[in-house]
């Protein structure tokens, strides 16, 4: 059987094949593709990786050890730009490699929506439901004040893109994401929530559910509550107003009232830099607001960017913090909140769209009302109060983990549904 994946990014994979440098986005499908190569004999696949490489990149073809591979162009910096110019580009592919069934990962890129335009038999075709930004679209300013989403701040106007512009981005790629749902004919997702928005979109939807496995890291490591720094929070993201930083910030000062040696540590992009002037013209509106709101509570001390880590670095980081908190206003299953909890953790988070379908409030961790910011600050101050309950929640989340990431039934699932659709 011959299966094409379409990605959003090279896979590491293809970039040691062809020495680039690889990527740490989007890691939980390296152990899957590197498990379908290990296996390829006994799974009688034969697989192929197309991927962008940028609007000015040179296209990219080959084989490397066990796979082929397609690099096409494409302007990943204006996802929510359509070009019918990439239609030519995977129809060649198409040609070239003759696949059984094409995958692809992800459903609100402009490459998914070509490719779905591009197959004729959409039996064939199989999509990966991930974030949907058609929802996302409409939760992304996360209950922010209106003047400071409307707001231009001098980066803003340099840019055109305040976070107004930024939603409308999401509304675009939402627009081009419910075409490629209608097209499509089978589809991959993980959640009764997820499920439940496709099918609104296209009732004749095949759904097949299929969990994911995660970065190979976070197998085999375990929390410990007498390794982690006391009243640590841990936030695996921050750098737009959809995964919640300032609920945190404003939910802060009820925290430090209960434990004033609180610190919280977020990873990813370090969007609060204003010390110099270019960091002052560079600084956007949501990095401005959350600034204020650090400076308003007085977290000067109390709030550590880390900026982007590697796995490796994610997983210490994770296992080195008291709980895990995941403040987001929409999210479907996120990978950051099944690292934690395969660690086994204790996780705090909001219930919003499909994280209460893999995480059961009060036994495995702790859910509240994401605009809550009173029910945020009480759960974490519970996880703090109580440690036999922290950790008693952190042991069911990791089992619970455990049976939701395994490697080996995940790649087994997958076999089935690729039987199905050749």
């Amino acid at each position: 059987m011959r299966v094409l994946w379409l990605c959003n990014i090279m896979l590491p994979v293809v970039a040691r094949w062809l020495g680039k440098e690889t990527s740490n986005k989007e890691g939980w499908l390296t152990g899957l593709s590197e498990k379908l190569l290990c296996h390829a004999k006994e799974n009688q696949i034969e697989l192929g990786f197309c991927f962008p490489i940028g609007k000015d990149g040179e296209p990219v073809r080959g084989t490397g050890d066990g796979f082929s591979y397609f690099g096409f162009r494409e302007d990943v910096g204006r996802p929510e730009v359509y070009d019918a110019g990439l239609e030519g580009q995977l129809t060649e592919i198409l040609e070239s490699f003759q696949p059984d069934v094409v995958h692809v990962f992800g459903t609100e890129y402009p490459h998914t929506l070509a490719m779905t335009r591009c197959v004729k038999d959409k039996s064939h075709l199989l999509i990966g439901l991930q974030g949907l930004c058609s929802e996302i679209a409409k939760a992304y300013m996360a209950d922010l004040p209106v003047p400071i989403q409307k707001r231009y701040l001098l980066r803003d106007f340099l840019k055109r893109d305040n976070l107004a512009r930024q939603q409308e981005k999401f509304v675009l790629r939402g627009e081009n994401e419910i075409e490629v749902l209608q097209n499509a004919e089978h589809v991959t997702g993980r959640t009764d929530w997820d499920k439940g928005v496709v099918q609104r979109i296209n009732p004749g939807l095949t759904y097949h559910f299929m969990n994911e496995t995660l970065r190979p890291e976070f197998y085999g490591s375990e929390w410990s509550l007498s390794q982690c720094e006391r009243h640590s929070i841990f936030l695996s993201q921050g750098n737009y107003p959809l995964k919640g930083l300032h609920y945190l910030l404003a939910a802060m000062p009820l925290i430090l009232r209960a434990y004033p040696d609180t610190k919280v540590y977020v990873a990813g992009d370090v969007i609060t830099r204003y010390t110099t002037l270019t960091e002052k013209i560079k600084i956007g509106s949501y990095g401005k607001y959350c600034i204020d709101l650090i400076r308003k509570n007085g977290l000067e001390e109390k709030v550590v960017f880390l900026g982007r880590m590697n796995s490796g670095e994610m997983c210490a980081q994770y296992l080195k913090s008291h709980v895990f908190l995941c403040a987001s206003a929409l999210e479907n299953s996120p990978n950051s909140v099944g690292e934690a909890m395969l660690l086994g953790m204790p996780v705090v988070s909001a219930a919003v769209g499909g994280v209460p379908y893999m995480l059961r409030d009060k036994e495995e961790g702790l859910l509240y009302p994401h605009q809550d910011t009173g029910r945020l600050a009480e759960a974490v101050c519970t996880m703090f109060a109580d440690d036999a309950f922290a950790e008693e929640c952190g042991r069911n989340a990791g089992r619970h983990a455990l049976m939701t990431h395994d490697p080996e039934t995940n790649y087994r699932r997958l076999l089935e549904i690729y039987e199905q659709l050749r």
